[in-house]
């Protein structure tokens, strides 16, 4: 097998791309052509790429580059590689949440703020719930009563109580059916929903309950503007307890 036809049109039409110089940049060459023809349409999942021998060949390179072009794109998650015998790369099948804590990761080591990343939760959140409410399924307002069934029963076990809380956030965004709202929130989540939840009194888990009965209810009654208003009210009072509590973390360990 040879490589994959919209790999071959994109550099043929293209202006000649191998204008010397160090094979990592050869390498990103080829990556960057890829990754072009995958947004064009040129590519879809499943499309064989070709082996490392192939796209060594196609672009006049060694082998060493074509292999280090291959591991970026599986890093990227673009593609799949099979080793051996009729081995090769594929265009992968997509797994956004699979990226969801790399995200996590590169926005923790940038520095964000708590308040940045609560800032985005809201805009995330409060879309999601009006989504939620136009489009959610009788499966999904099962889900969500079975979550406020679940959280009542260990309210006053506080890190249980806390991933209760996530898992029901998390339950409002897959209920909008918007992939790309869900993935962006998991990411947040992984960088703001806390491990131990040191302002969780028993006042705050039952208020915060009985926020979540009542977007619930929203979210079954249809009511897109109310369940917006209400998520969007609830996540700015998460937002104020989230910078509160890195505000006193940041004193603490000043001083």
């Amino acid at each position: 097998m040879s490589v994959h036809p919209a790999i071959q049109t994109a550099r043929d039409t293209a202006a000649p791309i191998f204008i010397g110089g160090h094979s990592a940049s050869l390498s990103a060459q080829i990556v960057g052509n890829v990754r072009d023809a995958l947004f064009a349409k040129k590519l879809k999942p499943g499309d064989f790429l070709g082996t490392e021998k192939d796209l060594a060949a196609r672009f006049g390179v060694s082998r060493i580059v074509a292999r280090d072009a291959l591991r970026t794109l599986q890093a990227l998650g673009i593609v799949d590689i099979k080793m051996g015998k009729g081995g090769g790369a594929r265009v992968s099948r997509g797994n956004p949440r699979l990226f969801a804590e790399a995200l996590a990761v590169q926005l923790d080591l940038t520095g964000v703020s708590a308040a940045e990343i609560m800032d985005a939760q809201r805009a995330i959140e409060t879309l999601a719930a009006e989504l939620a409410a136009e489009h959610a399924t009788p499966a999904d307002h099962d889900k969500l009563r079975r979550l406020l069934d679940e959280a009542a029963a260990i309210i006053d076990d506080t890190p249980a109580y806390t991933r209760s809380c996530r898992d029901f956030h998390l339950a409002v965004a897959e209920a909008s059916h918007n992939r790309v709202l869900v993935t962006q929130l998991i990411s947040l989540q992984h960088v703001s929903w806390p491990t131990e939840n040191r302002t969780l009194t028993p006042q705050v888990a039952r208020r915060v309950l009985a926020v979540h009965r009542e977007l619930s209810a929203l979210i079954e009654m249809r009511d897109a503007a109310g369940a917006r208003r209400l998520m969007d009210d609830h996540v700015k009072m998460i937002r104020a307890r989230r910078v509160a509590e890195h505000a006193h973390d940041e004193t603490d360990h000043c001083c």
